[in-house]
């Protein structure tokens, strides 16, 4: 089988050919990142930053032991909070200065683990503490978008073993979130409907790519996936901005359900694999309320983005949405 499918999104093309598929133990290569000392170990809490946030015990100090999820800037960030923002020209060339917030999310004391393994409380407060810097940093005038994003594996370009995920806040929104904010617009302007509620309701309509769902999630492959088992994980109400769920613990603890239940499935069918996780959820300042649909992208780094896809902008994908859906519907999870 091989098709072109479009992304109603994006309106990106993507290439399903099966015929270049391979068994998913094929793609995953042992790798190894290694350490002689981790910064994010119990008891190394001086070799981090000074904690912004964290969940420990009552009896215990800041910047001690005695915590479960721990937040601090990142030692080596991309961007720093104490620049000016400055905007200025550069020839025919625009620049800004490198103003921003980097964070690392310490996820658990536990060095040798990985998310399929936490408990449904330690999920649930992972997800507290995105919630809670993210609303934190959102009062930053100055800031437009923050991603939430983590990177599992030496492929997905994590340098630590410790289970952790990072916060990058921007002065400027990515062209990415542009693209997926146009594309819902004019499909809006068009139908007058949210296209990613549109999207959830096909799915559960032809129901060929839903993974599962619960009373508030559907995790799903989409129609035209970029990777193989690339998955996400949607909201079924109508929701832009991934920080209101602070105001609902009952949803906050569903998504932490959906999440142990999906990873639980993912690391057992694809044997520990590499990969990337994406928070999107609308710009601030951005009148997109309508139209926009916070969700969670899990992309496994088990094939190469190679010269077709740099060239075209198009993906090749070697294993049908439909087939890894089904691969990881029949996956008992472990909760």
């Amino acid at each position: 089988m091989s098709e072109l499918r479009k992304d109603p999104l994006t309106n990106r093309w993507v290439i399903i050919s099966e015929d270049r598929a391979k068994r998913p133990m094929n793609y995953v290569e042992e790798e190894r990142i290694e350490e002689l000392y981790c910064p994010f170990d119990y008891g190394n809490e001086n070799s981090t930053p000074n904690e912004l946030l964290s969940f420990r015990s009552p009896d215990s100090k800041a910047n001690e032991s005695g915590w479960w999820v721990r937040v601090v800037p990142n030692k080596f960030s991309a961007l720093k909070e104490n620049i000016i923002l400055d905007k200025s020209p550069y020839g025919i060339y625009d620049r800004v200065s490198g103003f921003g917030y980097h964070e690392v999310i310490i996820e658990t004391p536990e060095h040798n683990t990985n998310v399929s393994h936490f408990s449904l409380k330690q999920m649930e407060e992972v997800f507290w503490a995105y919630l809670k810097r993210f609303n934190s940093l959102k009062e930053d005038k100055r800031i437009k978008y923050i991603q939430i994003f983590k990177n599992y594996g030496k492929k997905a370009g994590a340098s630590l073993v410790h289970p952790h995920s990072q916060l990058i806040a921007t002065s400027i929104v990515p062209v990415n979130l542009i693209d997926e904010i146009e594309g819902a617009k004019k499909y809006f302007n068009f139908k007058n409907r949210c296209v990613f509620c549109d999207i959830v309701k096909y799915e559960e309509e032809v129901n060929e790519r839903i993974i599962f769902k619960s009373e508030n999630f559907i995790v799903f492959e989409p129609y035209a996936s970029r990777f193989p088992y690339e998955t996400w994980i949607m909201p079924r109400f109508h929701s832009h901005d991934f920080g209101e769920l602070e105001k609902n613990e009952d949803i906050v603890k569903e998504l932490a359900e959906v999440s142990k239940n999906f990873y639980s499935r993912f690391f057992k069918v694809l044997n520990n694999p590499p990969y990337n996780m994406l928070i999107h959820t609308a710009p601030f300042g951005e009148d997109c309320s309508k139209e926009y649909h916070w969700h969670i992208e899990i992309i496994p780094r088990i094939t190469n983005i190679a010269g077709f896809e740099w060239g075209t902008g198009f993906y090749i994908n070697s294993v049908s949405p439909e087939k890894a859906a089904d691969e990881l519907k029949k996956e008992e999870p472990f909760l």
